[in-house]
């Protein structure tokens, strides 16, 4: 297992019955860029269980945090939702990701678009300073079934505006537009549906979306990204890689296991 570091959870937090995060030790060596993932598991009988996962954690951070799902006969997830301070687990050396702003084209407005546990790699780029180098407007929008399952929401709203180095950017720069689609709540709905219906960017008091300014990032459930894929190329719109920049980029390597 040359590619991997084994790592000790330092903390874990169970945010529904659904829904964990947890944080581990960083090798020194260890770099990545925000928005990118790498394979994490398990060693089993000698050999490794992986699957990718999004880094959530910020590159300056000493430790590293991933967000991740339940599932109860998930060969991987049934196994880390027990994990508890102390236990090992591997950590992939080489992250990799089409989340990073090489991907895009400059702009103005940068959209970042999760759904469910899609929001980890977005919880890296809005604590990169970069980000609001790069953009006038960062807009985070989260979409869960539940409120519940609105994690980081009280990072997002009360610890980040108050940072001592990002404050002020994310006070100035950074809109949070959390969406719940099962019950009521102020913002109702999918996300492509608000797009689609033309309430968002609207609502935020944002110019319509335009190839000229906006660019996207794309991370969650396999619906949200076929169908906001339809609607970006629809409005002119192309997908960007980091050989080839473009307007939107997404993240294929979603943990459904």
């Amino acid at each position: 297992m040359s590619n991997f570091n084994t790592e000790t959870v330092l903390s874990v937090r169970h945010w529904t019955d659904t829904l964990f995060s947890f944080a581990t030790t960083r090798d020194p060596a260890f770099r990545f860029a925000s928005g990118q993932f790498t394979m994490i598991g398990l060693s089993l009988e000698g050999r490794p269980l992986l699957r990718a996962y999004s880094i959530a954690s910020p590159t300056y951070d000493d430790r590293l945090e991933f967000f991740s799902i339940k599932v109860p006969d998930g060969p991987l997830t049934s196994r880390l939702q027990h994990l508890k301070e102390g236990d090992a687990i591997l950590v992939g050396r080489k992250p990799t990701g089409t989340l990073v702003h090489d991907a895009l084209l400059p702009g103005a407005r940068l959209y970042l678009l999760g759904t469910g546990t899609g929001l980890a790699p977005f919880l890296s780029v809005i604590r990169d300073p970069s980000t609001y180098e790069r953009f006038e407007k960062v807009v985070l929008v989260h979409g869960c079934r539940f409120k519940a399952e609105l994690a980081y929401q009280d990072l997002i709203l009360n610890h980040l505006p108050a940072d001592e180095l990002l404050g002020e950017m994310i006070r100035d720069q950074l809109v949070y537009h959390p969406m719940v689609t099962r019950e009521p709540f102020e913002n109702t709905g999918r996300i492509t549906d608000a797009f689609t219906a033309g309430r968002l960017p609207g609502d935020l008091g944002l110019p319509a979306i335009a190839a000229e300014g906006d660019r996207f990032m794309l991370c969650g459930s396999p619906a949200m990204l076929a169908d906001m894929t339809v609607w970006l190329k629809a409005q002119g719109l192309a997908e960007g890689s980091n050989a080839n920049p473009g307007h939107y980029v997404i993240e294929k390597a979603f943990v459904e296991r």
